[in-house]
């Protein structure tokens, strides 16, 4: 192993605690759902108002779901017996997985969970101790139990519940594996009831994907089952009964023997067991599921550089056609709770099936492609499973799943509208997390080099070693090299990247490079020679002429001054776009619902109604970047009154804006909290607003918009990032001062993200 590679190892492993260790402790945590503020609320939530709900529930069991939160609430349940890669660790030291899976539940489906960890091994007494907990949960998700314990766990459990419940280790993986089956074998010209398929591994997910497969088509005599022994055929003895259900009267024994001739090769087992010697041997058109973690069966680029023709899927996000489970169980859950299903059937999971296969034939949004940073996203070789932030997700797959279990009769509530349903699913999921990760996989995809200011501050080291660590940027790092060296020792951050110190000797070249240009941009405006020969010895003046220069793509600074002093020496070197007359900042506000912008929170202190056009154009311009239509609301105290003048002013903004760019969804001046709300914008039909609420607000004047955001920055009701400077050629954008490190990642990630754009335009 490298020093490097060594280097990075432990970097990660002490990045993995502090983030758990990091308050609040754990990753999910209870939070009330109704008002509390008053002794009124309080009689109401619990004593004496409780009683009338729960008198309710003892005559009509049904009504817990209309009283409490059983609907929308899934138990995380496991004995700790096969927790991931790592095995029998026990109950309490799976508790982190189940937290994580908890979070996966509440981040891509909004439902609610409790993870519990049972300390029990055998599986009758464990099947007693679910039961007796099950009403408290709409639904279960077994999770990280060993075979073949979990089979019969499962079994039993559904036989004896009344409620969702599915081991997710066996029909997620099922469920995707088998969308990515149904398309491969399309792409491949093959019917399922002919191919010929080898399948290594016989554990939980290997017998559930297969049984899932012959549900499709696929003929149980035409399946070749391989363990740690070989392939389990006639002559095998002492075999479990899932096993015995896949002996094959065949007198071949070993893995490489098996897949001679044959169309699909689904491995679920340990990597590097499959040779190019083994692949080469397949069919033509070879469909091969790699899918152990973290090194498949046999590696991506040695499949395609061994057969062209392969068709291939890994359980690894850094190749095509990764068979993920967040693809699956958060949407079944959510489908199979909104209908109150009592169980999760087989017409429910082969629902989920077609909607995943047939989601990857749809035309890919561009909000999708962006997320990726790839130019074209289209059914084929390398796009045959949906990627796991295509938001379309929880409304095909939950809303297939909803009507199957409708339609198979095991829902105890109808949905009469599914158009309606699907936008409550998509209003469910307006959360920014979401955002942050499209915007920081589109970044990983062609990371930029950018140079964050201050570097000696710990917050600044601290969000260079993530950016750097996850591959998000490049970073460069500026300030006094011998002060950042000692706090990197100092803080144990090991990150091999360049620090850029201004005074250095090895900059001599640059600042010689650096001087000429600064004084020819300013030798008309007051600066001499001498000036410009000490100020590039400032990273004020020596960041922005880096950027100036090529020698970045993009520049993060202001943590530790004031943002007007911060500003302007960018101001002086680095030019403004065409037709830009003033540049301007804008914040996005993310928060539990769909993100929001604000501007302009930063420069333009009392903005003529001609700046406020030129702000809202730069605002779309931008909100559009983020593959988010503008909806913007120009704001003022009064709604279309134009009495004061203020609003005379908003009010003439808004009449050039549906003068000169018609198209654009634009309109005030209007008061923040009618222009967020559909009832009140029903009140003004002639709105181009419509009753669609804004997401974008552009601000009368400096001191509203910066108050309002700090307001909300400092309730910490919301993730801020920014302020993004637009209306500049090249990538600035300069910190609050003293940001946290997450701040700090963010505006570089939409640094990256704004290179990749001036790139991809030249």
């Amino acid at each position: 192993m490298s020093s490097k590679t060594h280097r990075d190892e432990k970097n990660f492993s002490q990045a993995a605690l502090d983030y758990h260790k990091a308050e609040p402790k754990g990753k999910i945590e209870v939070i009330p759902s109704k008002p509390h503020s008053s002794q009124r609320d309080l009689s109401l939530a619990y004593s004496p108002g409780v009683a009338v709900p729960c008198m309710e529930i003892h005559h009509n069991p049904e009504t817990v779901y209309d009283y409490t939160g059983k609907g929308n609430l899934v138990a995380v349940i496991s004995n700790g017996t096969a927790v991931l890669g790592l095995g029998d660790i026990g109950a309490e030291a799976s508790k982190p997985v189940m937290e994580g899976k908890g979070l996966l539940f509440k981040i891509f489906a909004d439902i609610n969970v409790f993870d519990i960890e049972i300390d029990e091994k055998d599986p009758d007494k464990f099947i007693q101790i679910v039961k007796g907990i099950a009403p408290t949960f709409g639904g279960i998700n077994l999770e990280d139990i060993k075979a073949p314990e979990a089979f019969y766990i499962e079994q039993k459990l559904k036989e004896e519940l009344d409620i969702p419940l599915m081991h997710d280790d066996q029909h997620g993986t099922a469920i995707i594996s088998a969308a990515a089956l149904i398309n491969s074998l399309q792409i491949a010209n093959k019917n399922i009831g002919e191919v010929k398929m080898v399948v290594n591994g016989a554990g939980a997910a290997a017998v559930a994907c297969t049984n899932l497969y012959i549900s499709l088509g696929l003929k149980r005599e035409n399946v070749l089952m391989c363990d740690s022994k070989g392939v389990i055929n006639h002559k095998r003895e002492n075999l479990t009964p899932e096993k015995i259900d896949f002996i094959a009267q065949t007198d071949i024994d070993t893995l490489e023997d098996a897949v001679k001739g044959s169309d699909v090769f689904i491995g679920l087992s340990k990597g590097n067991v499959m040779t190019p010697e083994m692949l080469s041997s397949m069919n033509e058109n070879p469909i091969v599921f790699a899918l152990a973690n973290p090194d498949p069966e046999i590696a991506y680029d040695l499949a395609l550089s061994t057969r062209k023709d392969v068709i291939m899927a890994t359980g690894r996000s850094d190749y095509p056609n990764q068979v993920n489970n967040v693809l699956g169980f958060p949407y079944i859950f959510r489908g199979a709770l909104d209908v109150q299903a009592k169980g999760i059937n087989e017409e429910m999971k082969l629902a989920a099936v077609h909607a995943i296969a047939d989601l990857a034939k749809e035309p890919v949004p561009e909000a999708v492609i962006l997320a990726y940073n790839v130019k074209n996203l289209q059914f084929g070789r390398e796009y045959f499973i949906p990627k796991p932030f295509d938001n379309r997700l929880i409304t095909k797959v939950s809303s297939a799943v909803a009507k199957a279990a409708i339609e198979s009769g095991v829902a105890r509530k109808t949905i009469a509208d599914f158009d309606e349903y699907e936008t409550q699913l998509l209003d469910r999921m307006g959360r920014d997390e979401k955002l942050v990760r499209m915007m920081q996989n589109r970044a990983k995809a062609n990371p930029k080099r950018i140079t964050l200011g201050n570097a000696e501050e710990y917050n600044v080291l601290k969000a260079a070693q993530i950016l750097y660590e996850e591959g998000i940027a490049h970073p460069i790092l500026l300030g006094d090299k011998k002060y950042v060296k000692e706090q990197m020792e100092r803080f144990g951050i090991n990150i091999d990247v360049p620090i850029i110190d201004p005074s250095d000797d090895d900059q001599k070249e640059n600042r010689k490079k650096y001087r000429e240009t600064l004084w020819k941009l300013r030798q008309r405006k007051g600066m001499n020679e001498y000036k410009a020969k000490r100020y590039v010895r400032q990273r004020d003046y020596f960041g922005p002429l880096m950027l100036k220069h090529g020698d970045t793509d993009g520049l993060i600074i202001g943590f530790s001054k004031n943002y007007v002093s911060t500003l302007r020496p960018v101001l002086e070197v680095i030019e403004k776009d065409k037709g830009v007359d003033k540049v301007a900042a804008m914040m996005m506000i993310l928060s539990e619902k769909k993100p929001i912008f604000f501007a302009d929170t930063s420069i333009n202190q009392n903005p003529s109604a001609e700046d406020l056009v030129n702000i809202a154009k730069m605002a779309e311009h931008t909100v559009k970047s983020f593959a988010i239509e503008p909806r913007i609301a120009m704001l003022g105290f009064e709604n279309f009154a134009a009495i004061s003048d203020t609003s005379k002013k908003v009010a003439k903004a808004v009449s050039i804006l549906h003068e000169k760019f018609p198209k654009m969804v634009v309109d005030g001046e209007i008061q923040p909290d009618f222009a967020m709300n559909a009832d009140h914008l029903s009140d003004y039909p002639f709105s181009k607003l419509g009753t669609t609420p804004a997401n974008t607000f552009i601000f009368p004047n400096l001191e509203s918009a910066n108050l309002s955001y700090k307001i909300i920055r400092g309730m910490k009701v919301a993730q801020v990032i920014g302020p993004i400077l637009m209306g500049l050629k090249q990538p600035v954008h300069v910190l609050q001062m003293r940001s946290s490190v997450d701040e700090i990642v963010n505006l570089a990630t939409v640094a990256v993200l704004d290179a990749q754009r001036r790139e991809s335009k030249k």
